[in-house]
């Protein structure tokens, strides 16, 4: 299963998310793979800490040898790097992501990531990849690559606005590219259940017909805590209460009944 997880709006917690349902999978037993295809590299950062400065072998590395610019050939599974956490991997982003991006759309190499995944599902039980917050080259890549694409919501104004465009561009990816895509569900992020706004929101799109997932994710600085350490909050924080929001999504998402004690058992 390749899911993407995709949002055109930047500060809505992307990366947060993907790495930490891929950590809850890894936690739970699935092998899984994380792919870091925005240049800022923040996923990257959060599983690798410092290490993530300049590894060799990244995404950015893929693509140019797709397009000629290697001296040497490299296998798929020469691009995965152990992330040190059990069953987690990582093919790691890198900031000459935007160097190439011109040179990529000119090439028309939009299929050269589904590729490459093609080749490196049957290694993986779980792939989880992380998008630019842009719709580009790389997130059409993405998109176009996975089975599933989640879309985090953090409930402003701002964001619904938002949403509509990027619905929009997921039906178009779907038609021109890719129609067994299938929109899994919206993430509401940085949930404030006691303030109305948010709530009213949520309220708004759910009467309107949106999957939206049942298990909300609240702000909690144990996140920023989470970031600055490297490690996601499975491994961080078992028992914290965001920790438990996201195994209660990654459950509703999976549509398992995951041993909430097991997994972090198995993140500690």
């Amino acid at each position: 299963m390749i899911r993407v997880v995709f949002n055109q709006k930047g500060g809505v917690g992307k990366s947060s998310i993907t790495t930490n349902l891929a950590a809850i999978s890894a936690a739970y037993g699935y092998r899984t793979l994380l792919v870091d295809l925005d240049s800022q590299c923040n996923t990257s950062q959060y599983v690798l800490g410092a290490d993530a400065e300049s590894p060799e072998d990244n995404i950015a590395d893929y693509y140019q040898q797709t397009l000629g610019f290697s001296l040497f050939s490299r296998e798929p599974m020469d691009f995965v790097h152990d992330t040190g956490f059990e069953n987690l991997h990582i093919i790691p982003g890198h900031h000459d992501l935007l160097d190439i991006e011109s040179k990529l759309q000119s090439k028309h190499k939009i299929y050269k990531l589904r590729d490459l995944l093609g080749k490196l599902k049957k290694d993986f039980d779980r792939i989880y990849i992380d998008t630019p917050p842009a719709f580009n080259f790389y997130s059409l890549s993405a998109l176009i690559a996975a089975d599933k694409v989640l879309i985090p919501f953090d409930c402003d104004d701002f964001s619904r606005k938002a949403l509509y465009a990027l619905l929009a561009n997921i039906q178009e990816t779907q038609e021109d590219h890719s129609e067994n895509l299938a929109l899994e569900g919206i993430v509401v992020n940085q949930f404030q259940p006691r303030a109305n706004q948010p709530q009213r929101i949520v309220d708004a799109l759910a009467e309107e017909g949106l999957p939206l997932f049942t298990s909300y994710l609240c702000s909690s600085v144990k996140m920023r805590e989470s970031h600055e350490a490297s490690e996601p909050l499975i491994y961080l924080a078992g028992g914290h209460k965001l920790t438990q929001q996201f195994i209660a999504l990654f459950e509703e998402i999976e549509g398992v009944e995951v041993d909430v004690e097991q997994a972090q058992t198995a993140g500690a």
